[in-house]
C-alpha cells in the first residue's frame, strides 16, 4: 500500500513538471511569434507644406465671433445699390476704387449670462497672406452702402442670435488669404477696448 502511494505521488509530480514545461514552451513560442511579426506600417507623415485649417469662428471672453459673408463688390459701389434709409439721395454718385471693394459681415453672439457693454467689441482691418493691412473705408464715404442701422459694437444680450457687423474695405486685387481682425476689450469691457487692453483674433474670409 505504501509503495503504491509513493509511486502515485511520483507520477503526479512528473505530470506537474511536464505541465509546467509545456506551459513554459507555449509562452516561449507565443513570445517568439510576437517578435517575428512585422511591425505595423507607420501612418502617412504630415505634409508640412499643407496650409493650416481655416478658422471661421472664435470666442473671446463671452463674445463668440463668426464669419457670415465677404462679398467682392468689384471696383465700383453703384448709386443704384444704395441701402434704403436716411442715406438715399437723388444726388448720390457711384463710388470707385482702382482695386476692389470687399464687404465683410461678422456676427457677434453673447455666450455669457449678462448683457455686454456698448462698444465692447468691433471688427477691424483685413489682413492678407503677406501681412498687408487694409483699413475699413470711412463710414461717411461708404455709409450709403452699409446696413442702416449698422450694429457694430452694440450691446449684446445673452444667447440672442449673432448680431451682424458690416464694413467695406478697399483691398488690393493681388491680395490672397484674407483674414479679418475681431476685437473685444479684456473682460469684454468697453473701457479696456478703448484703452488698448484687448483680446483679438484673425478670422478667415471666403470672398465671393
Amino acid at each position: 500500500m505504501f509503495k503504491f502511494n509513493k509511486t502515485s505521488g511520483q507520477v503526479s509530480r512528473l505530470l506537474l513538471v511536464l505541465a509546467i514545461i509545456v506551459l513554459v514552451a507555449v509562452v516561449i513560442v507565443f513570445l517568439v511569434m510576437r517578435m517575428v511579426q512585422p511591425a505595423p506600417k507607420p501612418g502617412p507623415e504630415p505634409d508640412e507644406n499643407l496650409p493650416p485649417p481655416l478658422v471661421f469662428e472664435k470666442q473671446l471672453g463671452n463674445i463668440n465671433f463668426t464669419f457670415q459673408s465677404a462679398l467682392n463688390k468689384g471696383d465700383t459701389l453703384k448709386a443704384s445699390d444704395v441701402t434704403e434709409g436716411s442715406y438715399v439721395n437723388s444726388w448720390q454718385k457711384d463710388f470707385k476704387t482702382t482695386e476692389r471693394f470687399i464687404e465683410v459681415t461678422i456676427g457677434a453672439k453673447n455666450m455669457g449670462t449678462n448683457n455686454t457693454e456698448q462698444g465692447a467689441w468691433d471688427i477691424e482691418n483685413i489682413v492678407d497672406s503677406k501681412g498687408r493691412e487694409f483699413v475699413p473705408d470711412d463710414s461717411y464715404a461708404v455709409g450709403p452702402w452699409l446696413p442702416n442701422p449698422n450694429l457694430c459694437g452694440v450691446l449684446l444680450k445673452p444667447a440672442f442670435q449673432p448680431t451682424p457687423c458690416t464694413k467695406i474695405y478697399e483691398v488690393s486685387k493681388e491680395s490672397t488669404g484674407l483674414k479679418i481682425r475681431v476685437v473685444t476689450g479684456k473682460d469684454n469691457t468697453a473701457n479696456n477696448l478703448s484703452s488698448g487692453k484687448r483680446d483679438e483674433f484673425l478670422i478667415d474670409l471666403i470672398v465671393k
